[in-house]
């Protein structure tokens, strides 16, 4: 294995274990903070609906039962939200390690014996199998996209992997939502534009 494909390969295996890190992590904010969240704004809109009647129509009462199947949910996660942290940590903790090794690689000469950089590498990677949860939870991807992308420094990455916004930065889901979202926006405000303009036109 050549120097450039080793970086490549070191850079895939980072991107991999670092993003895992972060959905371990996102899982855990995710628990420890949205229930309380949850609790805070049920709270307040129950108090003001005391004197604001519109808060206790049914749209807003339909909202905070599915908030509240939300917490449910949440729930389920809570006995476990320790170790999520744990393991967060543990493969952030390989990331850096992945870095460091990364620069070792870089500053060697192309002709250098690789071999101990390899085994390394491997070492590393063999670390990290098996500390992972297999269950998230819902959201944590957006989130980890969001804490990997633009809270990490990954711009050590970015030379071998080469970011996309799209096609990297952005959750998939995300994306399809917007597009989604623009489509249907597009599709109740054109047809009352052409509406607008016919009877502009036919204006004497």
């Amino acid at each position: 294995m050549n120097k450039d494909a080793l970086l490549r390969l070191i850079a895939e295996s980072a991107y991999n274990i670092g993003y895992a890190a972060k959905k371990h992590l996102a899982t855990y904010d995710l628990v420890e903070k949205v229930q309380g969240w949850i609790g805070l704004v049920s709270l307040a809109v129950g108090i003001f609906a005391l004197f604001m009647p519109d808060l206790a129509k049914n749209p807003v009462a339909a909202t905070f039962i599915v908030l509240g199947v939300a917490s449910i949910t949440i729930n389920f996660y809570t006995a476990d939200k320790d170790r999520y942290a744990k393991v967060g940590s543990e493969l952030t903790g390989i990331f850096h390690e992945l870095r460091a090794l990364y620069l070792q690689v870089k500053s060697q000469p192309g002709t250098a014996n690789l071999t101990s950089f390899i085994n390394e590498h491997d070492r590393i990677q063999k670390d990290s199998l098996g500390l992972g949860i297999a269950k998230q939870i819902f959201l944590s991807d957006w989130y980890a996209h969001y804490k990997f992308f633009w809270q990490m420094q990954t711009g050590w990455l970015d030379e071998q992997l080469h970011f996309r916004l799209v096609r990297d930065k952005l959750p998939l889901g995300f994306t399809l939502l917007m597009v989604g979202a623009a489509l249907w926006g597009a599709g109740s405000f054109v047809p009352d534009l052409l509406i607008y303009l016919k009877t502009f036109c036919q204006k004497p």
